[in-house]
């Protein structure tokens, strides 16, 4: 803001006349110091050197330095000496703005320490000074450009600042003295200012006040007594006369609210919920967002602050009214009941001026609506979509998937507006936003299956963005022939061949074929179609009609279900190494394809927009690596396990064998090799006292032999290191579970808290961790089969092996159906992972492969009567592997 006012003055300088200015108002406020040089403005420089001193040029010129500082432009180091020594210049001139312009320009200037002392003087009379105009950027400026050995010479002069009457420098100094404290050594001299820093927390201005509780805060976070005596005393009534420094003071609470896990918290609530009845709305807002984002509270319990929010929602402030619907937009997720009350008034801002404010109106409209008002809510949104921007119709697209997946027996409705909107003008995010959604309902509500996918057939008709037809082209043959009429869609698929452009002629040959496959009443129809498909113009094309037609064909059951209804599932990335490799050293053994890793779901990334966000953000996704991959890479530039082979499995997410508020906080991923596994241990160090050195885990379990260590070399303070452990699998297969004792060994030095430099001489300690548990899914990898029926009945029962439990322990079917998919580590298929509502028998249905590409499937039949009984069947190419998954329960 202070860069942004001197700019502004300098602009005033070159406005000669009013003609100018009203001239550059008319222009749109164009920056004129765009396309400036680096090279040309260090010249104008020179400019400080004349006499007498131009002091309308010398501010332009501090004017133009600052600006490319601040558009990220780079001095060298004798750039940036040569330009600190010509500033200098200038402290000659009693000018206030040219004084207040050459403090701002040394604070920006990247400065050596040895080079600062220059101007220290200056800035310390400056600052000691009468002359009140340029005091706080002295103090800025001198904070900025002092080094720890400096810093004691003014530091009586900073204690002065601190309380002084001009609430400018107060508050200068109070803000420079916070950003000192941030650092090591400066930290523990600002610590001994509290008595200064308490006194101006007394001010009578609002900012002063503010910055001084920031600051006192700064200084005793680290002290949980002390920051609680703080805020008994400020939380009292006057504690603080400054709105801002009372919400500062709510931050304070929820903070302190969250990390205690007594019950002593209600001095602290009844602090938030007196904020509720503040003079000041900023408060008021604060105290009433603070309750509703507080962990553990019920809908009764922010019924205060949704009362006051719902207030906020009449106000004539746009702002105000922004802030209240946010805020209830995020309460409706997890207390929809609590904010239905406020649903007249939010029906009343869908009409709003502001579009935010109305978008956000609806979507918590249909988090809070219930399934009555559904149609109704429904024909508001659709008169609503046609004036709002892209941007806000996918933030209404995604609370409408959500609706769909609270009341499923609404589907139709929904899905009819979601087509309406399909076939309305906009953008491709907004498109695949709506194709994402219904794709979603699909997979979630099976009773919405045939009725999303005649909508999407519907929009591929006219759809101009090929992505989109090709994913929606992939949908309909993977579910299109489970439907009913499954020949109702070949129509539509055959159009794309005719119709659109290869990419999407390919995928529409793929669709075809996967018809042919499942069904075999419309296998001779189809055989014709791509039959046709070999008089296209383009390769692809033909070359998938012929493939295709060859396989159908020849009527062969294994190869139709291998190579057209369960696509390929290994890992390109795996593939690709594997292939380079065995290219790289020639070896006259065939390449093994078995030996390919099965690819994994994508590693886990932050989304770039939630539902209730209004910010979308448009850039074109990234492939992402899978965490497999991931480890893989890591894992094979390590010398020791370059002769294991190809990673076959890691661990979907780390174990933790040490919690996060210990002394040492330890991870573990388990890597599954073809004879080995790696235990990968990722270390991190709370302690700030204490630096690690040689850092291993040693392991206790019968049955592994423990290869080798890999230990970790140095861990200090809050910076994560790895160590590794590498175990030789036993050769039964049923041994593999097991349970291993882990203890965390390692040299011990101190260190100094602050310049974290650790003694010469350390002792050997060690640091017992939970016990580590391996089951038999680290043997086996996922692999989707859509079609399993066929899968179960061409594998054949020659290898079946079945069993018969009873889960006690269990408290329903699904939470029977997650057990055991954790427990085998294979894929979930034709989504038995979800249990219907109501149901008291449930079948689950699961796919993978056992180390060294060995394929397996299992059918389990579950029934709850009070306990869950289970019938497990296994099937694979080797009896043993069957035997091992039907006895492992």
């Amino acid at each position: 803001n202070e860069y942004k006012s001197y700019l502004r003055t300098t602009m005033a300088f070159f406005m000669d006349n009013q003609y100018e200015e009203d001239k550059y108002k008319r222009r749109g406020g164009i920056n004129p110091f765009l396309n400036l040089e680096k090279t040309s403005v260090l010249q104008e420089t020179r400019t400080f050197n004349e006499t007498p001193l131009n002091v309308r040029k010398c501010i332009h010129v501090l004017a133009k330095i600052v600006y490319l500082i601040n558009q990220g432009e780079q001095l060298g180091t004798s750039e940036a000496r040569e330009a600190f020594f010509a500033t200098t210049r200038l402290f000659q001139s009693k000018d206030v703005t040219l004084r207040r312009m050459l403090h701002l320009c040394i604070k920006e200037l990247p400065t050596a320490p040895d080079d600062a002392i220059i101007a220290t003087s200056s800035l310390t009379k400056d600052m000691t000074g009468k002359e009140d105009g340029y005091r706080a950027t002295a103090i800025r400026s001198l904070c900025k450009i002092t080094d720890i050995a400096m810093l004691t010479a003014i530091e009586r002069y900073l204690k002065q600042a601190l309380v002084d009457r001009n609430p400018a420098v107060s508050s200068a100094a109070l803000v420079s003295t916070l950003q000192l404290g941030k650092e090591n050594g400066p930290a523990e001299m600002v610590k001994r200012w509290t008595n200064e820093i308490q006194e101006a927390l007394n001010s009578d201005n609002v900012m002063v006040q503010y910055h001084a509780l920031g600051l006192l805060y700064s200084v005793k976070k680290h002290d949980r007594l002390a920051v609680s005596k703080l805020l008994s005393k400020y939380t009292k009534s006057g504690g603080v006369r400054s709105p801002y420094a009372t919400c500062f003071l709510i931050r304070i609470a929820c903070k302190v609210i969250e990390e205690n896990e007594q019950d002593n918290n209600a001095p602290l609530i009844g602090f938030l919920e007196s904020c509720l009845r503040h003079k000041s709305e900023i408060v008021i807002y604060e105290a009433a967002r603070a309750l509703c984002n507080l962990p553990n509270m019920s809908g009764k319990d922010i019924a205060p602050a949704i009362s006051v929010l719902q207030l906020f929602l009449s106000s004539p402030k746009p702002t105000l009214r922004f802030a209240a619907v946010k805020t209830m937009n995020k309460v409706a997720t997890n207390h929809p009941a609590t904010v239905t009350m406020c649903n007249l008034d939010l029906e009343h801002l869908i009409s709003d001026a502001n579009r935010s404010i109305a978008t956000l109106a609806i979507t918590t409209l249909l988090k809070t609506g219930n399934e009555g008002s559904i149609e109704r809510l429904m024909k508001q949104i659709q008169s609503f979509m046609s004036e709002i921007p892209d941007e806000f119709k996918i933030v209404v697209v995604r609370a409408i998937q959500g609706l769909c997946f609270k009341f499923p027996k609404k589907h139709a409705v929904m899905m009819s507006l979601l087509s309406t909107m399909l076939r309305d003008e906009g953008g491709y995010q907004y498109k695949e936003a709506i194709v994402n959604t219904i794709i979603a309902v699909i997979e979630a509500n099976p009773n919405s299956q045939e009725t999303g996918l005649y909508h999407l057939c519907d929009f591929i008709e006219d759809c101009e963005h090929g992505v989109l037809a090709t994913k929606i082209l992939h949908l309909i043959g993977r579910e299109g022939p489970k439907t009913p009429k499954p020949s109702k869609f070949i129509r539509y698929i055959y159009n794309r061949v005719i119709l659109e452009n290869a990419t999407v002629r390919a995928a529409a040959v793929t669709t075809l074929a996967k018809f042919g496959a499942v069904c075999l009443d419309l296998r001779p129809s189809i055989l014709v179609l791509l039959g046709r498909c070999l008089y296209d113009t383009h390769d692809e094309v033909r070359d998938r009609a012929t493939f295709y037609l060859r396989i159908l064909e020849s009527g062969n059951t294994s190869l139709i279900n291998q190579y057209i209804v369960d696509s390929l599932q290994s890992s390109i990335t795996g593939l690709q190494s594997l292939l380079l490799h065995y290219i790289e050293q020639p070896s006259d053994v065939a390449f093994n394809v078995n030996s390919v890793p099965i690819t994994t779901a994508p590693a886990e990334v932050t989304p770039t927009a939630k539902t209730d966000d209004l910010i979308i953000d448009h850039k074109p996704a990234i492939p992402t690596k899978t965490r497999q991959e991931e480890f893989a890479e890591k894992l094979a530039e390590i010398p020791e396990f370059a002769s294991l082979g190809p990673l076959f499995k890691s661990s979907a997410n780390p174990i933790e064998l040490s919690e996060s508020e210990t002394e040492y906080y330890i991870k573990c991923d388990v890597h599954t090799f073809q004879r080995h596994v790696v235990l990968q241990f990722d270390c991190t160090n709370t302690l700030n006292d204490q630096q690690l050195e040689n850092v291993m885990v040693e392991i206790e379990s019968e049955g592994y032999t423990v290869l080798g260590h890999i230990p970790c070399p140095i861990l200090k303070y809050n910076e994560p290191a790895t160590c590794y452990t590498l175990l030789e699998m036993p050769e039964d297969p049923a041994e593999v579970a097991n349970s291993f004792a882990c203890t965390l060994k390692f040299i011990v030095k101190d260190c100094d808290p602050v310049t974290g430099e650790a003694d010469p001489v350390g002792y050997d300690d060690e640091y017992v961790l939970e016990d580590l548990s391996i089951g038999i899914n680290i043997l086996f990898q996922k692999v989707y089969k859509s079609n399993f029926t066929a899968s179960w009945d061409e594998m054949g029962d020659e290898n079946e092996a079945e069993e018969t439990y009873t889960l006690n322990n269990s408290k329903s079917l699904q939470d029977s159906v997650d057990q055991l998919i954790s427990f085998f580590g294979m894929q979930p298929c034709e989504r038995t992972d979800r249990v219907p509502e109501g149901k008291n028998a449930h079948i689950l249905l699961l796919a993978g492969h056992f180390k060294g590409g060995i394929e397996c499937l299992i059918k389990t039949k579950l029934v709850f009567d009070g306990s869950v009984n289970l019938r497990v069947a296994a099937r694979s190419h080797d009896r043993d592997v069957s035997e091992l998954l039907v006895s492992s329960i």
